[in-house]
């Protein structure tokens, strides 16, 4: 039987991240996926992902998503092909919210060029948007977006063609060869069993559901996505709208990105618990698509025109909407990455090299100890 360095479980962006990050350190590693990766079951799908510099959620990602643009690039000239796409980005509110405060505290610490106009100055400039009294715009240069399935794809290819092995198959579980908490593991799957050194979960929203023996502090939302038609397409191009983030009110916030393929995609950066993905409805039914209308119709008035999609992805969120990125108590081999909590596509490349420091070296450049599972026991 073959023994593995490591084996990831889950390849949506994360997992294929970590695999084509092993892979190239000269391990000999296995991604297994239930599906067929890329695909629209997860968290790595849709139109777009935004990539921003000036990090809103807390100054501690800015050095962490530099390196991702870096290695976003880098990616792009080894596939020969398009990923990031630049085109600034607005980030809206009233002046004493969250996510306008926390991107120009951001910008401030790292020294990230910024432009803050008015309700009034915001429109005028992007005509797309509608002029709303006593808003404030932060103005980034440097944001953008990702093309999922592009990137999961151009990941995967790299790490195949670093020696990496994938399989679809379902894990059952696993266990300890030894007995003892650091020694090699047999990952059971349907079919059949792996021996690895080190085991990677980065399964997204079916991770709570893996046989880890602990209670994660996870909870999965299951998210609507849309995208509309605009009847005014010259406002909607990349040229004219920037990717875009509004907290229209405390602690909800409408997104969204110019115009791709003639359809802007919009949502809310919230959503609906659920206890299975499995289970949960992908259907988008009415209601849920005229609640994202309604905003369009408020924010973006041009873009009501005709529903081009509608579908839905999920956010593995943590209590405080921070990553987790930890070892599983009792057993040091077996790594967690949830990364997400609805925000950390973007980061992938730089998690997948993370994880492969941790592997290999036990630590890497980067602080992680502010994404540790134990925070959540502290208090």
């Amino acid at each position: 039987m073959i023994t593995y360095d490591a084996v990831v479980i889950g390849l949506g962006v994360m997992g294929s991240a970590v695999l084509r990050s092993v892979a190239a350190r000269g391990l000999r590693v296995l991604g297994i996926d239930r599906q067929h990766p890329p695909h629209a079951l997860g968290s790595s799908h849709g139109r777009a992902r935004m990539i921003r510099e000036a990090y809103f959620e807390h100054p501690l990602y800015v050095p962490l998503v530099r390196h991702a643009y870096d290695l976003w690039e880098r990616l792009e000239r080894e596939s020969g092909t398009t990923l990031l796409r630049i085109t600034g980005g607005a980030f809206i509110g009233e002046e004493g919210s969250e996510l306008v405060s926390g991107t120009l505290e951001s910008s401030r610490l790292h020294g990230i060029p910024v432009d803050v106009v008015d309700g009034a100055e915001l429109g005028r400039v992007f005509p797309a948007f509608a002029q709303q009294p006593g808003i404030r715009a932060v103005l980034e240069r440097r944001a953008g977006y990702l093309d999922p399935d592009r990137c999961v794809r151009a990941l995967l290819d790299r790490a195949e063609e670093s020696g990496a092995e994938r399989r679809i198959e379902e894990v059952i579980g696993w266990e300890s060869e030894s007995g003892h908490h650091d020694g090699r593991l047999r990952v059971i799957t349907d079919g059949g069993e792996h021996v690895t050194d080190s085991l990677v979960l980065a399964a997204g929203p079916w991770l709570p559901s893996l046989p880890t023996g602990h209670r994660l502090p996870l909870t999965v939302e299951r998210v609507v996505q849309a995208a509309f038609a605009p009847d005014r397409p010259a406002d909607y191009t990349e040229e004219s709208l920037p990717v875009f983030a509004w907290e229209f009110e405390p602690g909800r916030v409408f997104y969204g990105f110019p115009a791709i393929e003639g359809a802007v995609k919009v949502g809310l950066h919230h959503g609906t618990p659920v206890s299975d993905p499995d289970s949960a409805s992908r259907e988008v039914s009415a209601t849920e698509t005229d609640e994202v209308r309604s905003l369009v119709r408020k924010f973006l008035p041009g873009a009501d025109g005709p529903l081009v999609e509608a579908n839905i992805c999920f956010y593995t969120k943590t209590p405080d909407g921070h990553f987790l990125i930890d070892r599983l108590p009792g057993l040091e081999q077996v790594l967690l990455v949830s990364c997400c909590s609805g925000h950390g596509f973007k980061f992938a490349p730089a998690i997948g090299e993370l994880v492969a420091d941790l592997l290999t070296q036990g630590a890497g450049g980067f602080d992680i100890s502010p994404f540790s599972l134990s925070r959540f026991e502290d208090g």
